[in-house]
C-alpha cells in the first residue's frame, strides 16, 4: 500500500503521465466503455462464433477451484503479472492462444509480435474473441479487453502496435494457454 500512495501522490503532485504509461504505449483511441474491438480473419481461424461466445457465469468458488491463484487474480480480479515472468513472452510457435478460463480462442501465432514490454502482444484478435471497457485504474483512461466468452481480463490494447493494425494488444500471459499447432504432413 505504501507504494500506491507514493505512485499517487508523485501523479497528483505534478508526476508526469510517463510514470503511469511507462511501457504501456499510447492507450487506443475509443469512444466509451462499450467499444468492441474485433480483430480480422487470420490462419484458418475466421472468427468466433455465436455458440462458442455463450457467457460462461461460474461462481467466485468455481472459479477458484477451476484457475491457479495467479489466474484467478488476472483473469477474476483484473490483475497484472509481473513484466517478462510469462514463456509466452518469448513463443513464437505455430498455433492458437486460448483464455485460461474457458479455452475460447483469443489469437493466432501469426497476429504475435515482439513489443519489448515484457508481456505476449499481439496486434489483433480472431475475431468476436475479445470486448473492451474502459479502466480509470491508473487514473488515466485506459482501455481493458477481457474475453467475451467468460469476461476473463486479459490486458490493455494500445495504439502502439505494428501495420497492418496499428495496435498492440498487451496480454497477461497466465491468463493464456497456447496450444501448439498440430504438424501436418
Amino acid at each position: 500500500m505504501p507504494n500506491r500512495r507514493r505512485f499517487l501522490s508523485q501523479v497528483l503532485m505534478g508526476g508526469t503521465a510517463a510514470i503511469v504509461l511507462a511501457g504501456c504505449g499510447e492507450e487506443i483511441a475509443s469512444a466509451d466503455s462499450t467499444t468492441r474491438r474485433e480483430g480480422a480473419a487470420s490462419k484458418g481461424v475466421t472468427s468466433v462464433s455465436v455458440a462458442e461466445k455463450e457467457t460462461w457465469k461460474l461462481s467466485e468458488a468455481e472459479w477458484r477451484e477451476r484457475l491457479t491463484p495467479e489466474q484467478f487474480h488476472v483473469l477474476r480480479k483484473e490483475g497484472t503479472e509481473r513484466a517478462g515472468t510469462s514463456p509466452l513472452d518469448k513463443q513464437y510457435g505455430e498455433g492458437t492462444y486460448h483464455c485460461a478460463g474457458c479455452d475460447l480462442p483469443l489469437f493466432t501465432a501469426d497476429m504475435k509480435f515482439d513489443s519489448g514490454t515484457g508481456w505476449p502482444s499481439f496486434f489483433q484478435t480472431i475475431e468476436g474473441a475479445v470486448e473492451t471497457k474502459r479502466d480509470f485504474k491508473l487514473i488515466l483512461p485506459r482501455t481493458e479487453y477481457h474475453c467475451a466468452r467468460c469476461g476473463g481480463h486479459q490486458g490493455h490494447v494500445f495504439n502502439d502496435g505494428p501495420a497492418p493494425t496499428g495496435l498492440r494488444y498487451c496480454n497477461n500471459g497466465v491468463a493464456l494457454r497456447f496450444a501448439a499447432a498440430e504438424a501436418t504432413g
